[in-house]
């Protein structure tokens, strides 16, 4: 796909043009996210107060006992969103989700460990470890370029 951004004075407001050959997945897919006008605030609660949580900040995102935490260098934080809601909410460029109840910040990633089979071991930057599952093994393969 190619990008080209062109800076006119005489435009008030962005306009988009896609063009293309014919409509295919990837087509559809961006015509959504750039329709859509989701919030991108993400809050969570900790000691009885509620805070914005910046996606620079975060760590992991999680599933655990029915409840959804945020991991961050200022501690964990509850959610009141579902997983998947978040995952609309996060930067697709920086988050990527490894299970069906963990999503990840690449950037925050110290190294990913291929040596376990049929998994990958991932250190984050604050020395946590996590587990990518089988599921999602082909997806980070193909982020890592393998």
């Amino acid at each position: 796909m190619q990008i080209e951004v062109m800076i006119d004075g005489s435009y008030s407001e962005p306009k988009i043009i896609i063009l293309t050959a014919s409509m295919t997945d990837e087509i559809n897919n961006l015509v959504q996210k750039l329709s859509e006008n989701n919030p991108q605030i993400i809050s969570g609660s900790k000691d009885g107060r509620i805070e914005i949580l910046e996606q620079n900040n975060l760590f992991k995102i999680y599933a655990n006992n029915g409840k959804v935490f945020a991991s961050t260098n200022k501690g964990e934080y509850i959610l009141r969103l579902r997983l998947y809601e978040i995952e609309d909410r996060l930067n697709p460029f920086q988050f990527v989700r490894i299970s069906n109840s963990e999503i990840i910040n690449l950037k925050k990633v110290k190294n990913f460990d291929l040596s376990f089979t049929g998994t990958i071991c991932v250190e984050l930057i604050n020395g946590t470890t996590t587990y990518v599952s089988r599921r999602y093994v082909k997806k980070i393969k193909k982020i890592l370029g393998m």
